[in-house]
């Protein structure tokens, strides 16, 4: 059977859908494909970007892996991801539970939930710096209040990490609206037969509110697990890798290792040794979906 031939009112539109997407098609390859080609190429090339690049092979990646502080600022930023992930998956699924109900002035208190979400992060950085403060801080400030012990919070290496986790709870606003969004999309009448049944409200958060919210909780499991490990600013601003590098994290080593030493080539290197972590962690997460996330015809 021939294909049908196009109309010339379809061979329009698609011109003209070619020419819209356009600019996003060729951004795409100049500002994402394009770079991240070119940091490839030098990965396998010694650089400082003022001498013409040597070709060195291997020799960036097979260093990078006998680097014991590279293996450090992996492991304070799995460390993160692990403390971090859960906080902000589930926490945010809890307040957009919260934030669904029908109760008068609900709107305000969605706002202010969100507004975290949009200051910037360099901001947000120096609000948690004043918060941790050990001396005048007002986290110290209300715990002294009460007879307890201060803390250091990101002073110390052994707090610096759960402090940081914490505060990326505060800005997951962007999460909570996606959950409050999926939240609304349960048909009430799904609860209303679980209430007759004699079902409490755990019973239905359990039953009916996490199933059918499984999908949105992968894609926000998924999105915290590529950001957190991605996590830059707040350690570079609020700790710059201390104390002891507790809080090094493995963008910050990158930063140092590419603008504070030079060494383009192997911080080119050690950018694509961390695409391939988040791409087995994510490729880990998509495989076990199958046995979790339960989509609306029932697979």
């Amino acid at each position: 059977m021939k294909p049908k031939k196009r109309t010339a009112k379809e061979k329009t539109q698609s011109r003209w859908g070619y020419f819209f997407i356009g600019p996003a098609i060729i951004g795409l390859f100049c500002f994402n494909f394009g770079p991240m080609l070119f940091s490839l190429g030098i990965s396998f090339t010694d650089w400082d970007v003022i001498t013409p690049k040597v070709f060195a092979g291997l020799k960036n990646y097979v260093e990078l892996l006998q680097e014991p502080l590279v293996f450090k600022a992996l492991q304070v930023t799995l460390y993160y991801t692990l403390l971090s992930v859960p906080l902000v998956t589930c926490i945010p699924l809890l307040i957009a539970v919260l934030l669904n109900t029908r109760v008068k002035g609900m709107s305000v208190f969605r706002t202010i939930f969100y507004i975290p979400s949009i200051v910037p992060v360099v901001a947000s950085s120096a609000i948690w710096m004043y918060l941790y403060n050990p001396m005048y801080g007002l986290l110290n400030s209300i715990i002294r209040m009460f007879g307890g012990r201060t803390h250091d919070f990101i002073f110390s290496p052994r707090e610096v990490i759960p402090a940081l986790a914490v505060m990326a709870v505060w800005a997951a606003g962007n999460t909570v609206v996606i959950y409050l969004a999926g939240l609304q999309g349960i048909s009430r009448e799904l609860y209303e037969a679980a209430e007759l049944d004699g079902a409490g409200g755990l019973a239905r958060f359990k039953s009916i509110t996490v199933p059918l919210m499984t999908p949105i909780i992968f894609y926000n499991f998924v999105m915290a697990i590529i950001n957190s490990m991605q996590t830059f600013t707040q350690s570079y601003i609020m700790t710059d890798g201390g104390p002891a590098n507790a809080s090094l994290f493995y963008s910050l080593l990158v930063y140092r290792t590419a603008f504070k030493q030079s060494r383009m080539g192997y911080s080119a290197a050690m950018s694509w040794v961390l695409f391939v972590i988040i791409a087995a962690l994510t490729a880990i997460v998509f495989k076990s979906s199958d046995r979790w996330v339960i989509y609306e015809n029932g697979e």
